[in-house]
Formats: C-alpha cells, sequence, structure tokens
C-alpha cells in the first residue's frame, strides 16, 4: 500500500503531492467536522482527550519529523555549528505564529467573546473562532509541503515514506480538530449545514500552505535546515498557545494528557516504523 502510494507521488512530483496529501487532510476535518449532522454536543471529556491528541501528535511530528532531518541537513551545509541555522529556524516559526496571533483578530475554542485575541474587532464570534482553527492549520500544512520537497531533492535523510507518515499523522488529529469548530456552534444555536462548513473552512488553508512550503524548499535548497525547523517552531508554538491550555479549562486535564500520550506514540510509531 504505502509503496503504490509512494510511486504514485514520485511520479506527481513534489508540488501536486504536497497539494494532494493536504487536500487529504482538508477532507479528513470535514470528516471530523460532519459529526455536526448526526449529534448537538459532545461530552467534555471527550473533548479534551482528543485535543490532546492533536497536540501530541504535532509535537511528536515536530521532532521526528522536522528538528530531526533539519540538524541532518544542517551538518553539511554549515559543519561544526550544524545547531545553529535550526535554532534560529525554530525561533523563527514561533515568532511567526505570535506576530499572526497578535494581529489576527481570533478565539480559541470554549473561551468566551471577551477573551479573543489579536486587534479588536467587531466580527462575529464563529468568525473569531474559524480564524483560531485556520492559524493552528498553516504550520500543519507547511510541515506537510516540506517534507515533500524534501523527498523531491534525493538526500538520504528525506524519503516520501516519512511524508507520506506525516500526511496520515496530521490526517488523523485533523478529525477532532473539525469537530471543535463544529460542535461549538451547533451547540450555540447554529445550523448543523453552517455548522459543517464552518468545521472544514478551517483546514483550507492547509493546500495552500502545503504548496508554499514545497516550492520554497524544492527552489532554495540551502534553506533546507531553517524552512523544516521553522515549521516545527510555529506547530509547537500552536500547540503551547493555543491547544494545552484548553485541554486544562476542566476538570478532565488527566485525560488530556492521555490523549496527549497517545497521540504522541502514534506519531512516533508512524514516523519511525514508515520512515
Amino acid at each position: 500500500m504505502i509503496e503504490t502510494i509512494e510511486a504514485w507521488a514520485f511520479e506527481q512530483g513534489p508540488v501536486k503531492s504536497a497539494l494532494t496529501a493536504t487536500i487529504f487532510t482538508w477532507l479528513m476535518t470535514a470528516l471530523g467536522a460532519s459529526i455536526v449532522f448526526f449529534f448537538k454536543t459532545i461530552r467534555r471529556s471527550v473533548f479534551d482527550t482528543m485535543l490532546g491528541f492533536t497536540g501530541g501528535v504535532m509535537i511528536a511530528a515536530s521532532f521526528w519529523s522536522l528538528l530531526t532531518p533539519a540538524l541532518d541537513y544542517a551538518k553539511d551545509i554549515h559543519p561544526g555549528f550544524h545547531w545553529a541555522p535550526v535554532a534560529g529556524g525554530f525561533l523563527l516559526g514561533g515568532l511567526f505564529i505570535f506576530l499572526l496571533d497578535r494581529l489576527l483578530p481570533h478565539l480559541h475554542i470554549n473561551f468566551s467573546k471577551s477573551e479573543s485575541e489579536g486587534i479588536p474587532t467587531n466580527w462575529h464570534k464563529s468568525t473569531l473562532l474559524l480564524l483560531a482553527i485556520t492559524l493552528h492549520n498553516i504550520p500543519e500544512g507547511l510541515a506537510i509541503g516540506m517534507l515533500f520537497g524534501t523527498a523531491a531533492l534525493n538526500l538520504d535523510q528525506a524519503t516520501l515514506t516519512a511524508a507520506i507518515a506525516l500526511t496520515i499523522g496530521i490526517g488523523i488529529q485533523n478529525l477532532p480538530e473539525g469537530m471543535a469548530v463544529a460542535m461549538p456552534l451547533r451547540r450555540n444555536g447554529a445550523s448543523r449545514s453552517k455548522s459543517f462548513m464552518f468545521g472544514q473552512l478551517s483546514a483550507m488553508v492547509e493546500p495552500v500552505a502545503g504548496v508554499i512550503g514545497a516550492l520554497a524548499v524544492v527552489y532554495m535548497k540551502n534553506v533546507l535546515p531553517y524552512a523544516l525547523s521553522f515549521a516545527a517552531g510555529a506547530m509547537i508554538y500552536v500547540v503551547v498557545e493555543e491547544v494545552i491550555p484548553e485541554t486544562q479549562r476542566d476538570k478532565y486535564t488527566d485525560l488530556a494528557v492521555l490523549g496527549f500520550m497517545l497521540g504522541f506514540t502514534l506519531m512516533m510509531v508512524l514516523d519511525v516504523g514508515l520512515g
């Protein structure tokens, strides 16, 4: 199965492969959002566990899929101080999301509208919630695109299998992300169709970010360590600033931690086992 997907991705090239992969993760978000057609509410314990799972996948992907290969590539490009471009790219990734977080109006899940962040605005709560998850999805799309672009360079440390493993992991964790947008809207009285529409829209940015990430790596090989660590820094910032705090607002913190451990383990197995 994996060999067939690899062969297909090789024929398509990095940009088309990245686009296809991120469309898949977008569809997984839509699948998660579709739960509003069957349920109006979801238990907070289940919700926190799924959010913890999402955080675990993102942290594991940041290390196994992005930072580790970034350090390997930096040894060839910057021998003697290979840690420097990786550290710099990592910090820049976090700074990038920090600036977006300060500028883009958005509202985290289960927060009241008075707790919205970014530039003050009168936008509707559902719009602010959508923008929060959209911000969350930018580094995921970049990471997938960069790995497919890296694989196209035919370097020993980069394989299509690793990119496919990351796509599977991000796709799985996008299921609860779709629910995370759609369910609160449905619970607050929005129609099923509107809740679903907003839920799946949150991941539309992933194909765009995926194509940008693939193009950046393919045409600028020397920035590879910076690019991969940039995506890692962006993802870890999102987890620490957004995902983890949201799991700690209720009494199900232990379940959230168990979900985190499960997500981390799954992504590690996918990356190491397949890649």
